[in-house]
C-alpha cells in the first residue's frame, strides 16, 4: 500500500513537472463557459518565444476568425525571460466544443472548452442565498434548535427543507482540493473554477493582482444582457470574499481599498453589509483605508441613499424615491443573532442598532423590486462560517436559524407575487464550503477571515428559537407542546433568563454554552 501510494505521489509530480513546460492557458482546460459571457484569453509560455512562431487555433481555425481581433504579445512578463499573450474582453456566441491549440514552434498545447447556452428564461427575480461554511449538521442542529424534537421525530421543518431539490456540489480549486470562500463564491458567480484566495479571474505568474485574466460575473451578465438589477447583502464585512466575488475582479481577496472601487464601478443597486471602515477616508476615526478618498461620499454622489442603522435602513427602503441603497452597519463585520438579541456581546453596545438580516433581505427586495426587468439577490449570512472556525457552534446554529428565517421571508415574498410557477430556480439556497461538524471543506482556519450564509429575522426578534435551554444543557422534557404554544415559535417577547446560580461571573460566550436564554416562556 505504501509503495502504490508513493508511486502515485510520484506519478503526480511527475504529471506536474511535464505540465510546467508546457504552456499555460485560460481559461483552462474543460473550462465550461456560458454562450456570450464574456472573458480573457491568455497563454503564458514557460520561456521567451518568438512571435512568428506563435500559432494558436481554434478549432483548428486561426483565433482571430473567433475572436475578431489580434492578442497582445509580452515578450517579458514582469520582466522576466517568459513571454506571453493577452486577449481581453472576449466571447464565444455559439455552444458547442472548442479545441484550442498553442504551439510556439518548439512546444505544443491543446486544452478544449464546453460552451453552453441557458433554456427559455423562467423566473424574473432570483435570489441566491450562500450559508457560508454550512453543512447538513448545521441544518440539523438548527432544526433540532428551532424545532424540538421527541422520539426521534422533529416537531416542524426548516424552511429550506421545503426547497424542491437538493443536491450535493463538489468546491475544490484549480490548486487545492480544500477551497476557501472567495474562489467558491467565484465559481457559484461566474462558472469557472479559481485558485485560493481569487475570484472573477484565472491566477496568473504575474505579481499585480489586479491584472489576471478576467472572467464575467452573473452580476455583471443580467445587467448587460437583461437589464436586471442587481443586490448584494450579507452580514460580514461587505469586502469580504462572498460579497465580493458577486462584482470583483482579484488574486488577492485580501485587497477590500481596491474591491471598494470595484462596487462603486460595478453600482449593484443594493449594496448591504458590515465594513465601513474601507469606505470612510484615512483621515476619518475607524478607517482602514490608505488613501483619504471617502467612498461613503462617492456613493452618495452615484445617487445613493445611505443607511448606518436598523432605523435609518427602513426609513430610506420606505421611500418611493430609493433605487439606489448602500447600507454599512458596523465598522467590520456585523454581530450575530446570539448577540444581537441575547448576549449583548461583541460590538453590540457600540452599534446596538444593527438591522436583522430579514430586515436588510426585505429592504432589498423593496428596493430591487422597483426595477420591470427583475432582479438577482445573492443573500449571505457569513457568520456561520467565522462562528464555526471557531469552534463556537452556539453561535453558528443560531446564525444557520436567522439563515431560514430570511428563506422564508424571501418565499413569502414570492409566494405572495406568484412569480414562479417552479419556486425552485428561483430561490436556490447553498453552501460554499461545508465545515466538519459533519463534513468540512477547508482546513486552513488560519489563513481565511471570511465567511458566508444567508440570514436574517423577520420580525426584528427570532422567530423561531429552541424548545430547551440550550443544545449541551437538557431542557425540560416534554412529548407534548403545552396548550396554546406552537413548538419552535416564542410563546412571547423573547427575553433573557436570568444566569442559574453561581454562575453569574461566567463570559457571554460561557453563559451562552450554559444555556442561560430561553426563546419559550411556556416551555
Amino acid at each position: 500500500m505504501h509503495l502504490f501510494l508513493a508511486a502515485v505521489a510520484v506519478a503526480a509530480l511527475s504529471f506536474a513537472a511535464s505540465a510546467g513546460h508546457a504552456q499555460t492557458i485560460y481559461p483552462i482546460d474543460r473550462a465550461e463557459i456560458l454562450a456570450g459571457a464574456r472573458f480573457d484569453f491568455k497563454v503564458e509560455f514557460p520561456g521567451l518565444a518568438e512571435p512568428n512562431n506563435l500559432a494558436v487555433t481554434v478549432n483548428d481555425e486561426d483565433y482571430l476568425k473567433l475572436f475578431g481581433k489580434r492578442a497582445t504579445f509580452v515578450e517579458r512578463e514582469d520582466g522576466q525571460d517568459q513571454s506571453a499573450l493577452l486577449l481581453r474582453d472576449v466571447s464565444l456566441p455559439r455552444p458547442g466544443l472548442y479545441k484550442i491549440r498553442v504551439s510556439d514552434g518548439m512546444r505544443a498545447r491543446e486544452v478544449s472548452w464546453t460552451v453552453y447556452d441557458t433554456g427559455p428564461r423562467r423566473a424574473k427575480n432570483v435570489i441566491l442565498f450562500i450559508g457560508d461554511g454550512m453543512s447538513p449538521a448545521h441544518r440539523i442542529a438548527a432544526r433540532l434548535l428551532a424545532k424540538g424534537i421527541a422520539e426521534g421525530k422533529s416537531f416542524g421543518k426548516l424552511a429550506m427543507d421545503d426547497m424542491p431539490h437538493m443536491a450535493l456540489v463538489a468546491t475544490a480549486g484549480t490548486d487545492s482540493i480544500i477551497t476557501d470562500s472567495a474562489n467558491s463564491a467565484s465559481a457559484y458567480a461566474t462558472g469557472h473554477k479559481s485558485a485560493v484566495n481569487a475570484m472573477g479571474v484565472y491566477a496568473d505568474r504575474t505579481m499585480d493582482p489586479f491584472d489576471d485574466p478576467r472572467v464575467e460575473t452573473i452580476t455583471s451578465l443580467v445587467k448587460r444582457r437583461l437589464g436586471m438589477a442587481v443586490g448584494i447583502v450579507t452580514n460580514t464585512e461587505i469586502e469580504d470574499a462572498t460579497p465580493a466575488a458577486m462584482v470583483a475582479h482579484t488574486r488577492r481577496r485580501t485587497e477590500y481599498d481596491r474591491i471598494v472601487e470595484q462596487f462603486l464601478a460595478a453600482k449593484p443597486e443594493v449594496i448591504m453589509g458590515g465594513g465601513s471602515a474601507n469606505f470612510l477616508p484615512k483621515s476619518a476615526a475607524g478607517s482602514r483605508r490608505k488613501d483619504d478618498v471617502d467612498y461613503i461620499a462617492r456613493f452618495r454622489d452615484a445617487g445613493y441613499s445611505v443607511a448606518s442603522t436598523a432605523a435609518e435602513l427602513a426609513t430610506v427602503a420606505g421611500t418611493p424615491a430609493t433605487i439606489r441603497l448602500l447600507g454599512l452597519f458596523t465598522p467590520g463585520n456585523m454581530d450575530g443573532a446570539l448577540d444581537r438579541k441575547f448576549l449583548k456581546g461583541e460590538t453590540v453596545e457600540r452599534f446596538p442598532d444593527q438591522p436583522d438580516l430579514t430586515d436588510q433581505v426585505g429592504a432589498a427586495l423593496t428596493v430591487l423590486s422597483k426595477n420591470e426587468a427583475g432582479f438577482f439577490l445573492m443573500v449571505e449570512s457569513g457568520m456561520i462560517d467565522k462562528y464555526t472556525h471557531l469552534l463556537d457552534m452556539e453561535r453558528a446554529v443560531y446564525d444557520t436559524i436567522m439563515l431560514d428565517n430570511a428563506v422564508k421571508v424571501a418565499s413569502d415574498w414570492a409566494r405572495a407575487r406568484r412569480r414562479y410557477a417552479d419556486p425552485g430556480p428561483g430561490r436556490p439556497q447553498s453552501s460554499d464550503q461545508p465545515h466538519r461538524y459533519d463534513r468540512r471543506r477547508h482546513g486552513r482556519d488560519a489563513q481565511r477571515a471570511d465567511a458566508r450564509a444567508g440570514s436574517g429575522l423577520r420580525t426584528g426578534r427570532i422567530s423561531q428559537l429552541p424548545r430547551s435551554r440550550c443544545a449541551r444543557v437538557p431542557g425540560p422534557r416534554r412529548r407534548e407542546p403545552p396548550p396554546g404554544v406552537v413548538l419552535g415559535q416564542p410563546a412571547g417577547p423573547l427575553r433573557d433568563v436570568p444566569p442559574q446560580a453561581g454562575q453569574s461571573e461566567q463570559s457571554d460566550r460561557g453563559r451562552a454554552r450554559a444555556g442561560q436564554f430561553q426563546g419559550q416562556r411556556a416551555l
